[in-house]
């Protein structure tokens, strides 16, 4: 393939029959708009979340309150949930997107939930299949939150391409 990295994964869920919704926090909208930023997009893209603060990836997006509450938003269990849960959210007439991706993390200045500056984590759900890579980013905020899509991407390519050929 050649194009953007975004591109891309465009093509590569539209030529699988697959559809992507994007649940963020430390992004902020940043990561589906890489996604929307792409002519086409509107044929795999159903739909994407903010839940910046804490309470709201309990409340549209399913993360266990009691996960929350026990580790905090930036935790593997938490981008899990997120990712899982995003593809629900943004169901179109009761159907689920078939794939998830999220972000979770602390962009900065200051630490969250005892985990320092730059740690994040990205989780990828396809089919029963959920993939979370935790990065340790250095940088301003606007680094780690650039760095952060750039990783999302990678990460959801990887596992595109570690599943089957089709809707999962």
């Amino acid at each position: 393939m050649t194009g953007s990295p975004v591109a891309e994964l465009v093509v590569l869920l539209k030529e699988r029959g697959l559809t992507l919704g994007v649940a963020e926090s430390l992004t902020g909208g940043m990561l589906v708009a890489e996604f929307v930023s792409v002519p086409g997009a509107s044929a795999v893209v159903q739909g994407g979340i903010v839940a910046y603060q804490t309470p709201l990836k309990a409340a549209l997006l399913g993360v266990s309150e009691s996960l929350l509450a026990e580790h905090g938003a930036v935790h593997p269990r938490v981008a899990s949930e997120m990712a899982t849960g995003v593809r629900t959210a943004v169901a179109i007439g009761g159907v689920p997107a078939t794939v998830g991706l999220s972000t979770t993390g602390v962009a900065g200045p200051d630490p969250q939930d005892g985990q320092p500056v730059g740690t994040v984590f990205v989780g990828v759900s396809i089919g029963d299949r959920v993939e979370v890579t935790e990065l340790h980013l250095e940088g301003d905020r606007q680094a780690i939150r650039t760095a952060t899509v750039s990783e999302s991407l990678s990460s959801l390519r990887r596992m595109l391409l570690s599943t089957g050929s089709s809707r999962e």
